[in-house]
């Protein structure tokens, strides 16, 4: 799997936190607008935010991914994932506070209303899989929605994500290469 690196300096240490969580999210800019290159500079703190009305509310903010998932499938990588990313936020996953530290966060190019492509699927699978083999206390059911852990405050990766395409997927080739 070809994986593009572009690095992003909003990352920090695990502190020795072990990944065991892969956290899935969506994001476009402006919102519901795909390929135009922000999400990255968003990422990469190069986001001009006299570009878009939007962009003003996002003025200063400091955040990242492990990943970035585009339309076509391409997979770009902005933290290492044995480094920390900002991507949960305020978080909890199984009484566990502040997600960041034990989690890989995907973002898909995508938003609310708007159904992810076939690319981005098979290029998620593909890349669960390597995730789950790197880091193998990571299964299907520690795969989860950004909703999942920030619910009330997040809904992505949102209604129209297919979470038992995903899991049947990864279960399928998990069973396969038993």
């Amino acid at each position: 799997m070809k994986i593009t690196r572009l690095p992003s300096p909003n990352f920090s240490g695990r502190d020795g936190q072990e990944v065991d969580l892969i956290v899935i999210h969506a994001i476009s800019l402006p919102p519901g607008e795909f390929g135009t290159g922000y999400v990255l500079d968003l990422f990469l703190n190069r986001l001009d935010s006299t570009a878009h009305p939007y962009f003003k509310g996002l003025e200063g903010l400091r955040v990242s991914a492990h990943y970035f998932i585009d339309r076509e499938g391409e997979v770009i990588e902005l933290v290492d994932p044995d480094e920390m990313a900002w991507h949960a936020g305020e978080s909890s996953f199984e009484g566990r506070e502040g997600c960041n530290s034990f989690s890989i966060g995907i973002e898909l190019e995508g938003g609310s209303g708007h159904p992810f492509t076939e690319g981005q699927y098979r290029a998620l699978e593909e890349f669960c899989l390597l995730l789950m083999e790197r880091y193998p206390s990571i299964t299907p059911e520690r795969i989860v929605g950004h909703s999942d852990i920030a619910p009330g405050r997040k809904e992505d990766p949102g209604p129209l994500f297919a979470w038992g395409r995903l899991r049947d997927a990864l279960k399928a080739r998990l069973e396969a290469d038993a």
